[in-house]
């Protein structure tokens, strides 16, 4: 397949006083050297104008809708228009910038569902500008769940996967204090989500037989519960049913020998219990390289490995490798799922 026979990314705005806009830009202008598929961002092209004159960079802005971005991505950096709500300043996050990151998203979920678009990318967005607008839920997974819902009427678990060239890794829980833990994680929890995982490792990475290594929650994974029961009583047996249904699972592992090279081998995921057992191993092996990718969800999405990065928005040191890597994992899952059907 061309890159005229495909429809194109969607790229949301993500918080647009971070470094979303500025690698965006760079991305397109680099598109060559990338091997980039089209795509169109979803945001204010004033806010693009103004910060590729602040990274003294030259990128031709055209407003468009998803039709038409295949035809002009060569020669023109597409934008289907969404207004910022305020004059944004590099650096310097405004909550009146909120409706306009959110309608960015929501434009982009849209574009999926109507079949305009392969797959959605989002920038990074600031959960405490959006939090000040009032905005309900903990971050871009659980309101793309919801969105989903909305139009489907099915209601979504979706997972966060981060996935690089040396790991892939799954924290079944996510954006909640360590102190919680122990108390969010179930049998079910657990079992879930490596349904999930392991279902669209077969369906969008095409891995006939994947194999889950699921950490323990405590040290040693507990050490026989000398050091915590939650292992032996929660994920002991959510391993063995995983078993029971022909999932390669195994495990509890202690996570602190779980992600050196020999061990990696061993396994095509690695299911962890909470974000930062997964997200520091993923982020230490390839912190240029990880892409968040959400499972679960009845369309394609992925993300850079990082945040706004407000300190350096418009100052011509962000670098566009880690959305570089989601545009392109998004494309090329888009491609192995068109092919199964």
């Amino acid at each position: 397949m061309t890159a005229a026979d495909m429809l194109p990314l969607a790229l949301s705005q993500g918080d647009p006083a971070g470094i979303g806009p500025d690698i965006a830009l760079t991305a397109w202008l680099n598109r060559d050297q990338h091997q980039l598929p089209p795509f169109i961002f979803i945001g204010d092209p004033a806010v693009l104008a103004v910060r590729a004159r602040e990274l003294e960079i030259e990128v031709p802005i055209r407003e468009t809708d998803a039709a038409g971005t295949v035809s002009i991505f060569s020669s023109a950096f597409p934008v289907l228009p969404v207004a910022a709500g305020v004059d944004v300043v590099a650096g310097e996050p405004h909550v009146a910038t909120a409706k306009g990151t959110i309608a960015s998203i929501e434009t982009a979920v849209s574009l999926c569902f109507d079949g305009k678009v392969r797959g959605m990318v989002t920038n990074p967005i600031a959960k405490s500008v959006l939090y000040e607008a009032g905005f309900g839920f903990p971050g871009h997974t659980e309101f793309l769940a919801d969105l989903a819902k909305k139009r489907t009427g099915k209601t979504f678990h979706p997972v966060m996967m981060l996935a690089g060239p040396k790991l892939k890794a799954v924290p079944v829980t996510i954006h909640i204090p360590i102190k919680d833990v122990p108390t969010a994680l179930s049998e079910a929890l657990v079992v879930d989500t490596c349904r999930i995982v392991a279902e669209d490792l077969k369906t969008r990475f095409r891995l006939a037989h994947p194999r889950l290594a699921v950490a323990g929650l405590n040290p040693h994974a507990g050490e026989d519960g000398a050091i915590g029961h939650e292992d032996q009583d929660i994920i002991h047996p959510a391993i063995m049913q995983l078993r029971e249904e022909g999932i390669d699972a195994f495990g509890p592992l202690p996570a602190d020998t779980m992600f050196h090279d020999d061990a990696r081998r061993r396994y095509d995921v690695a299911i962890c219990m909470y974000h930062d057992q997964a997200l520091i191993p993923a982020k230490a092996l390839g912190f240029d390289d990880s892409v968040n990718v959400t499972l679960g969800l009845p369309f394609i999405r992925t993300s850079p490995d990082h945040g706004t990065a407000f300190g350096i928005a418009g100052k011509g040191i962000a670098r566009e490798k880690s959305l570089v890597a989601a545009i392109q994992l998004a494309s090329e899952i888009s491609l192995l799922t068109e092919a199964q059907i």
